[in-house]
């Protein structure tokens, strides 16, 4: 008996000689066919294999004799893919396609089957015969082939090709989804002459260095791609707006500006960038493209090594913006008791009735050598878009804590002040202690200090914002909402929150006077802070009539240019102490 189980000892001199003969070169054929061959019966039950099956599956057929070929499948795919497998069985007699099975020693592969059904006389299924090979080599092949026609072979990064699908996937789900999108034109300013002097193969491992250092300065998610010649193209898709691309801009500049170390020789050979922007700069690939290469040209004739966009007044706002936030960047890095650019400013909060100072706010002031003294509603926004509002916020709330020592020391008492928490601070697990410690150090009292946080700050993440509430409240530090009215909270919510002040925005209080709605506005603010026992706080008083209207309301705190604005600690400890003695 063979391996196949069927007896091929046959006599070609036998009565039945020619038939048997046929018999024979059928069975070697089937022995030394260099496809594996499976055979199994009407029930699906492999009888036979032959030894091409044995050398590529590891299974003899004694190893696989009465059982079903599923005993190969790798897991690879589902039962809809065998489902349809055999309806065309059924449907044709025949199927082939590509398959991955998996080895006797668990290792899978993929291969090319073809199975077809033997029917008896009446029809009846009597076998399944199936026929495969390994098409292992064909796919890395195949994988290979794709390499070389979307991938440059210097660089190995996608090239023309591949950028122009990838773009073009990427700015269809920009459109569906409509996001902001990227496009950087990168040309290496001078690299002809490193060509022309040192030769084409110091040229050629220059540019798989900067291949290098590009894909090191932006996300996995951004594509790199390498045009031709010293031209490359970074997408960036999904980004927030054009800061973030001269955010980028400004690190593949700085990383692609470093020397390079080529054989023995030192070299440098920095970018020159032009940037455009979906969907303002363009709706298609080709557009972008043009843009972008119109935007790098600008940067040439700008002087090289530096970036541009493709819109003049975005490129000069989007400069600007990163200028100041390096500058903020370098401020807040350079911080010490003889260097410090920043100061924190007090505004006094007028009780409503005694006309006295019943507290201050602390605000902060940036004063730079470059930009001179630099609005809070410019740069508080950078530094909460860049998250240095977090360092910034921490210095606020030791050197305000240390100016009250100061103030206390002067024999000022009894006037507390409220220092601003962005949503960054409120979230860090470090404020607790932070708090806890500048109050510590500087020998204050909790009741020395407020805390103020936005409407819309509080209503993010509700159940996180109570909990770190609810701990500074136990410290027994007072808690105030900043420009109430301006955001969305729910008022079910906010009764939670253990706030002790209310902070009528300047909005309401501007017009109060003349627009009826501000109006009322603030008297059903003022009404619904007293009924949760809550103090009151108008900002933004300018005029004798708005200070007036509000007293009537019942504001119990006032804050405003009408009574000062915001001063340094020398004008707003003689600002308080200039204030009359109380009468007995």
């Amino acid at each position: 008996m063979s391996e196949t189980g069927v007896d091929t000892e046959v006599s070609p001199d036998s009565p039945a000689g020619s038939a048997q003969l046929s018999r024979a070169v059928l069975l070697r054929a089937f022995e030394q066919n260099r496809e594996a061959v499976l055979i199994t019966d009407r029930d699906n039950r492999i009888v036979a294999v032959n030894a091409a099956f044995t050398q590529l599956t590891g299974y003899s057929l004694d190893d696989v004799a009465g059982k079903n070929p599923r005993l190969l499948a790798s897991g690879n795919v589902g039962p809809d893919f065998y489902a349809r497998m055999w309806h065309a069985l059924n449907q044709h007699d025949h199927w082939e396609g590509e398959i991955w099975d998996k080895r006797k020693d668990g290792t899978t592969y993929p291969k090319w089957l073809s199975i077809s059904l033997i029917r008896d006389t009446a029809g009846k299924i009597e076998n399944h015969v199936a026929n495969f090979t390994d098409i292992s080599a064909n796919k890395e092949t195949a994988d290979r082939l794709a390499q070389l026609a979307y991938h440059d072979p210097l660089t190995h990064l996608p090239n023309r090709l591949a950028l122009d699908a990838q773009l073009t996937h990427a700015l269809r789900v920009g459109k569906r989804e409509a996001r902001q999108l990227a496009l950087m034109l990168i040309d290496l300013d001078n690299f002809k002459n490193i060509n022309d002097t040192l030769g084409h193969h110091i040229g050629d491992e220059l540019l798989q260095e900067v291949a290098k250092r590009l894909r090191g300065c932006v996300r996995a998610s951004d594509l790199v791609a390498r045009l031709g010649g010293d031209e490359f193209v970074v997408v960036l898709p999904e980004i927030d707006g054009p800061l973030t691309a001269a955010r980028v801009a400004g690190k593949v500049q700085s990383g692609l500006a470093e020397y390079y170390q080529i054989a023995d020789h030192v070299l440098y050979a920095t970018p020159s960038i032009g940037i455009s922007l979906f969907p303002g700069d363009g709706q298609d690939a080709n557009t972008l493209l043009r843009n972008a290469d119109a935007a790098m040209y600008h940067a040439k004739n700008a002087g090289r090594n530096n970036h541009q966009f493709y819109t003049a007044r975005m490129n000069e706002a989007a400069g600007q913006r990163l200028q100041m936030e390096n500058a903020l960047r370098q401020a807040i890095s350079s911080i010490s008791p003889d260097n410090c650019e920043f100061a924190v400013h007090f505004q006094p909060q007028i009780d409503a009735t005694s006309g006295r100072v019943s507290g201050l706010e602390a605000l902060l002031r940036w004063t730079n050598p470059i930009f001179g003294t630099v609005s809070p509603m410019r740069f508080i926004a950078i530094a909460e878009d860049t998250g240095l509002i977090q360092p910034l916020g921490d210095w606020v709330i030791w050197e305000t804590c240390r100016q009250i020592r100061q103030m206390k020391t002067l024999g000022i008492e009894d006037v507390r002040v409220a220092i601003n928490i962005s949503a960054q601070q409120l979230r860090h697990e470090n404020l607790l202690l932070l708090v806890r410690g500048a109050l510590t150090c500087y020998d204050l009292a909790p009741a020395d200090i407020e805390l103020e946080v936005t409407e819309s700050t509080a209503m993010q993440n509700p159940e996180v914002t109570l909990s770190i509430l609810d701990q500074l409240d136990a410290m027994g530090i007072k808690l105030a909402i900043d420009d109430f009215g301006t955001g969305y909270s729910s008022l079910a919510y906010l009764k939670h929150l253990p706030i002790k002040r209310l902070k009528l925005d300047r909005s309401f209080v501007s017009d109060i006077e003349t627009d009826a709605s501000d109006a009322a506005i603030c008297a059903a603010i003022i009404a619904l802070g007293h009924n949760l026992d809550m103090e009151l706080v108008a900002e933004g008083v300018e005029t004798e009539a708005q200070r007036d209207f509000l007293i009537r309301l019942g504001c119990d705190c006032l804050q405003g240019f009408l009574y000062s604005k915001a001063l340094p600690f020398a004008e707003i400890v003689a600002y308080i102490q200039a204030q009359p003695a109380i009468s007995e």
